[in-house]
């Protein structure tokens, strides 16, 4: 897993050698099968996030698909040019750009949407199927459900569900469940006494440390790309439970419905007044093309539309984008639609972040998460705000919320 500093240097030296001497090297493809790919998040401490990736040629066209658990992100916006590749995620505002050599790649992923840190160097090795390079422990010693606390004993203190899988090998799936979303499909294996997961999806690139004694977890180590640490523990409790999601975000007192207008694409204003969304069952979604939990829900959400808008469903999206200009956001919210077909409407509001959503909203009490999800009646009165959102990395609270809504759903149809 650890790599020295002065390794990579004489690492990073010798492709620059054979990038400037490119006329040496003959243009080669990317080879197919398994790779293993590093993100150096921290190169003065050795902390390396690892992921897997499989390259496939299919139709003459190369594939890479991204593994995390039973998640599989297919990218497939390539560009190869001699010894270089460049690759661009799906739906986020990020991509790799990288130097080929035989069976190696090394390069930067960048990630658009951030303003300032936002370049991570990146290796990956063709023919490796491993994601940790560490001797695997199959005592089961983090399998379950813990209460964990993230920043124990400061103020900024959060807590949250950790459920974790393991396998008689060692290796290890699972996430965190939040108040405000989860921490998608994070990967890894047991080995001694210590866990260790990663999960890299194009906007998270998150890599969780921690170590086991008897029934609690203790010197949790939680990084989240180049810019964010936190401590964490937990202990081994299965009836703990957070907050309902139905319970945070609420209706102000005198209200009973919300209001809004904001351009579609296309710079036509919709708002929820307009006939389309008359007597109809309303889903309105706040989201942000940038957020892996809206992701999720977006992929739900364009599925239940099409089930439904016959017997009078619809969904409108709100999207808090990371951006002022209206056409960049217009293209980060088309890529979105065109992942998931999605079929209903998402509106550019033109600010982002949580506070700006809870000044368009002033008939709520707060808004803090995306995303958060408005379900409204045929009479135009809210039933019920959901805040963030439990995805498939989840298992059962995927489920229970998928199952509820539907119920939900069907009922308010009637």
């Amino acid at each position: 897993m650890k790599f020295k500093k002065t390794a990579i240097n004489k690492f990073i030296v010798f492709f620059g050698f054979i990038f400037l001497n490119a006329a040496v090297l003959l243009s080669q493809p990317i080879r197919k099968g398994i790779w293993r790919s590093i993100l150096f998040l921290d190169e003065k401490e050795n902390i390396e996030l690892p992921f897997n990736f499989e390259v496939k040629f299919i139709n003459n066209k190369t594939t890479i698909t991204i593994m995390n658990g039973d998640e599989r992100i297919v990218v497939n916006e390539i560009v190869a040019k001699k010894d270089s590749l460049i690759f661009k995620m799906p739906v986020f505002d990020s991509e790799f750009r990288a130097k080929i050599h035989k069976d190696s790649l090394v390069g930067f992923w960048i990630n658009y949407a951030r303003k300032d840190k936002n370049k991570i160097l990146f290796k990956a090795f063709a023919g490796n199927n491993k994601r940790f390079t560490l001797t695997p422990s199959n005592t089961n010693s983090f399998n379950g459900k813990w209460e964990v606390t993230f920043s124990p004993a400061t103020k900024d203190s959060t807590k949250a569900i950790g459920v974790f899988i393991q396998k008689a090998d060692g290796t290890c799936t699972g996430t965190f469940l939040t108040e405000t979303g989860d921490y998608r499909f994070l990967e890894g294996m047991q080995s001694g006494n210590q866990l260790f997961l990663s999960g890299f999806d194009g906007s998270h690139a998150f890599l969780f440390i921690a170590t086991a004694e008897e029934n609690k977890i203790t010197n949790g180590k939680f990084y989240s790309g180049i810019t964010w640490r936190e401590n964490w523990i937990a202990y081994r409790n299965d009836t703990f439970h957070l907050r309902a999601a139905e319970s945070i975000t609420k209706l102000n007192d005198g209200f009973e419905s919300i209001y809004f207008k904001f351009p579609n694409t296309k710079k036509e204003p919709i708002s929820l007044n307009d006939e389309r969304y008359k007597n109809k069952v309303v889903i309105v979604q706040l989201l942000g093309s940038w957020c892996p939990n809206c992701m999720d829900e977006t992929a739900y959400l364009s599925k239940l539309h099409k089930q439904y808008k016959s017997s009078g469903l619809e969904i409108i999206g709100l999207a808090y984008e990371r951006t002022a200009d209206f056409n960049k956001a217009v293209e980060l919210v088309n890529r979105l639609k065109k992942r998931f077909d999605v079929d209903y409407e998402i509106l550019i509001t033109g600010v982002s972040g949580k506070d700006k959503a809870s000044e368009n909203f002033p008939m709520l009490n707060k808004i803090i998460a995306f995303p958060t999800t408005i379900i409204i009646d045929k009479k135009g009165k809210v039933n019920s705000i959901h805040t963030g959102f439990s995805g498939p990395a989840t298992g059962k609270a995927y489920d229970d919320f998928t199952q509820n809504t539907e119920k939900l759903i069907i009922d308010l149809l009637k």
